[in-house]
């Protein structure tokens, strides 16, 4: 029994570390989450793993040659990635992570919190740029380190690579948990009134239509070339700025007045849409993939500090245009208080809907890719391309679950961002640059990033507590009703 025993504890721990078998050095991990730009980044430099019809080697020493004459292939050793992307095709990166689902919330907590709330988004907005820069500074330290985990493994060996690896992994699902709860509530208004019977089925008309649109993006979580549906990433921004447009233009021509009142400051709320102000800026996890791909890496403090400036600018001007439109009555998605009946909002609303039904394939990528690593190489490629789908179909079908039992968007989104998001985007940064860097470290610059660590746990906390006992409200009057 105790020899069984140990060998089960021995087998979890080889799941569990089964990604520090590979070289360090290759960049295959990445998250959501939040963000189908930044996945469709990481996932590149190790897309021949994934073609079609081809087994995974990327542990070879031809895949290797092949990485290095590609585009954004790697040099062995202390060498930089060849790589070509441009200051302002960073910036475009970067900003296509971070504007996502965290901008349809942010009318909705700035309402909550009060206008004064926004000093907090602003604030964290100059926070991240900083923490972005910290790990810009920890690729310098030591140049073979191609993402996140090999971040967090220089900081503090394995541990550190689980503890960053489990965060990312988690922010994947809780990404995708939210994504799908956006979906259904988005395409249930754009199919208002319509009714939907099935024999046998007791869902309601919303909950049938993000069934169905989930059955219809589930094929693509069987492709094993994810380079025909990854440019559908780029059009990250381009969604964003329709929704900016459409909250912009139904103040133009919907005859919406922006004239509510904003409260000042409401302090027992603040809790609660911390996690949603620092979800918006989460993109952490991909930022070390483009200061790879940058020709000239020391512009990256710049691309962070260009980028962060536009988001935040993009974010609080969102709110407080949301804020004062819709007041009191603003949606925890700012498209769910657009007037129905104008042809803005149908836009507004198709674009919402449209975003997650590209995102779940390039969402899942990183876990498939690391699946195909795990896998016995001897295993054929079909049998892998099955057992991806397959893994890939059931996580979906977890997640959608979910989301029709919790199908609380501001209390879910909230929650990732005070559990997951805050780590990544803040204390994984200062405590991995502060280990990594402790020998010449400033105490000026240890000062500020001890205090960041402090400040970041301490709201982690709050809005942990904070948004669970939203949501576990939320439930519990749900079944009451």
């Amino acid at each position: 029994m105790k020899k069984m025993l140990g060998g089960k504890l021995k087998s979890f721990w080889r799941l569990l570390c089964m990604e520090l078998e590979r070289p360090p050095h290759r960049n295959q991990v990445a998250s959501e989450s939040v963000h189908g730009a930044k996945l469709a980044l990481s996932w590149t430099t190790c897309h021949v793993c994934v073609e079609e019809n081809k087994a995974c080697k990327c542990d070879s020493a031809a895949v290797d040659e092949e990485l290095k004459k590609s585009v954004n292939g790697m040099d062995d050793g202390d060498q930089h990635m060849r790589a070509n992307s441009s200051f302002t095709h960073a910036v475009i990166n970067m900003i296509g992570m971070l504007i996502g689902l965290g901008q349809l919330s942010t009318p909705y907590a700035l309402e909550n919190g009060g206008w004064s709330s926004a000093f907090l988004l602003v604030g964290l907005g100059i926070i991240c740029a900083y923490t972005s820069y910290l790990l810009g500074k920890c690729l310098e330290e030591n140049s073979k380190s191609r993402n996140y985990q090999d971040i967090g493994q220089n900081a503090f060996g394995i541990k550190g690579r689980i503890l960053a690896s489990t965060f990312i992994y988690l922010e994947i699902f809780m990404a995708l948990v939210s994504y799908t709860i956006s979906l259904s509530d988005n395409l249930s208004t754009v199919f208002d009134g319509t009714q939907l019977h099935f024999p046998g089925i007791h869902l309601s008309p919303s909950q049938v239509l993000a069934v169905m649109a989930v059955l219809v993006a589930l094929p693509s979580l069987w492709l094993r070339d994810l380079s025909s549906i990854s440019f559908l990433s780029s059009g990250g921004i381009l969604m964003s700025l329709v929704i900016f447009s459409s909250v912009g233009l139904t103040c133009v021509f919907g005859g919406v007045k922006a004239n509510h009142r904003i409260p000042v400051l409401q302090l027992h709320k603040i809790p609660g849409i911390s996690g949603l102000y620092i979800f918006s800026y989460a993109g952490h996890i991909v930022f070390p993939n483009i200061y790879k791909e940058m020709k000239d890496p020391s512009q990256f403090t710049k691309v962070s500090i260009t980028t962060f400036t536009l988001v935040t600018i993009l974010y609080t001007s969102l709110a407080f245009m949301g804020a004062k439109l819709f007041g009191p009555g603003v949606n925890s998605q700012i498209t769910l208080s657009m007037p129905r009946h104008l042809i803005v909002t149908k836009i507004a609303l198709w674009a919402t809907v449209l975003t997650p039904m590209t995102k779940y394939a390039l969402e899942f990528a990183p876990i498939a890719i690391q699946l195909e690593h795990s896998l016995p190489r001897s295993m054929s490629s079909k049998m892998k391309m099955f057992i991806r789908g397959s893994l890939g179909s059931l996580i979906l079908i977890v997640i959608l679950v979910l989301a029709l039992l919790i199908p609380y968007f501001q209390h879910v989104l909230s929650l990732t961002g005070s559990l997951v998001s805050i780590g990544i985007c803040v204390i994984f940064p200062c405590v991995f640059y502060t280990k990594i860097c402790w020998s010449h470290i400033s105490k000026p610059l240890l000062v500020v990033n001890v205090t960041l660590i402090v400040i970041g746990s301490f709201f982690g906390i709050i809005g942990t507590i904070s948004s669970s006992k939203s949501l576990l409200k939320s439930i519990q009057e749900s079944h009451a009703h």
